[in-house]
């Protein structure tokens, strides 16, 4: 694995941005996680919340849960995302030779990041192309035969509403024909 390629593996991506943990930037940069905190709360100013933040509980755990073998250690406090603008601010307060190496490295990386989301592959391209003229032709499938079962569900609508009006007008034959009397009669007949 070259140089690029170690620092991708640590950018993740949390609250839609690509970030690098405090924890794994004090690594690159060969000092203790503790001195890198410090020296950006020193410079609070330089790191405003686009340029970093602190991760909640929540993301933490989320973060955590996405490797089968955790090595993070029991952490006292949440740790602190670096975006891309936060890890280039980083060269200006960490200025020995090997944070500006490194500061190179990762900035390479991030770059790499970018371009790789920006330009699919072409191969990519053509799959997603043909899967969506698969999609259209399904669609367009699917809306032809709704079509036709709205046609057919139509013509049997009409005949159900034509027998309707047909027991309707009987109903009307029956109820205005003189109609026999229901009970008890009670004129006797001698």
């Amino acid at each position: 694995m070259n140089e690029v390629d170690i620092v991708r593996s640590k950018i993740y991506e949390i609250r839609g941005q690509k970030v690098m943990l405090d924890r794994d930037l004090a690594a690159m940069y060969g000092v203790e996680t503790r001195a890198l905190n410090q020296a950006v709360k020193r410079n609070a100013e330089r790191f405003p919340e686009d340029f970093m933040f602190q991760l909640t509980a929540e993301e933490w755990e989320n973060l955590k849960s996405q490797f089968v073998t955790s090595s993070w250690g029991g952490a006292r406090k949440m740790p602190y995302a670096f975006t891309e603008l936060g890890v280039a601010m980083l060269s200006s307060v960490l200025t020995s030779k090997i944070a500006v190496q490194v500061n190179m490295g990762i900035m390479r990386a991030f770059v790499s990041v970018r371009q790789a989301l920006s330009q699919p592959k072409p191969s990519e391209l053509a799959q997603l192309q043909s899967e969506v003229r698969e999609l259209k032709e399904y669609v367009n499938d699917i809306l032809t035969d709704q079509n036709d079962i709205n046609e057919e569900t139509r013509m049997q609508l009409e005949m159900i509403n034509e027998s309707l009006a047909e027991l309707q007008a009987e109903k009307r034959l029956l109820l205005s024909a003189p109609r026999r009397r229901v009970g008890f009669n009670t004129a006797t007949t001698e």
